[in-house]
């Protein structure tokens, strides 16, 4: 359970931290092409959003992987389990539904990573 706990929390590493990057360092113009939610935002919610998923990304390996902090793993998958709840409220009230398909599977794998290190596999 370790090792699948290790993958996963690689998995949504990666995935949030590329998606941090893109969206703190690219301009509003060019990532609405992509992600269509953020013309509704300021520039600065946005890049806020993408520097956050990028922290937290650095939170699920970082405090694990050196042995220093390491409450901070567990609670960096909650931090990201509660912007992707708020994610898949927004896509609700769009109607934007094939966006919540995504929201809620990064939800469900963020709360697998919480139970897990939180619980019965803490570090």
């Amino acid at each position: 359970m370790n090792i699948f706990l290790w993958i996963v929390q690689a998995v949504l590493a990666v995935m949030f931290a590329m998606a941090g990057v893109m969206k703190s360092t690219q301009p509003k113009d060019k990532l609405v092409e992509k992600l269509p939610w953020v013309a509704d935002f300021s520039p600065g919610t946005v890049r806020f959003i993408g520097i956050v998923e990028f922290a937290a990304a650095l939170g699920l390996i970082l405090p694990a992987a050196t042995g220093i902090a390491t409450v901070l793993t567990p609670l960096a998958s909650v931090g990201l389990g509660v912007t992707m709840l708020l994610a898949a409220l927004y896509h609700a009230r769009k109607k934007e539904f094939p966006a919540i398909g995504l929201n809620a599977v990064l939800l469900i794998l963020a709360a697998v990573i919480a139970w897990g290190r939180f619980g019965p596999y803490s570090f």
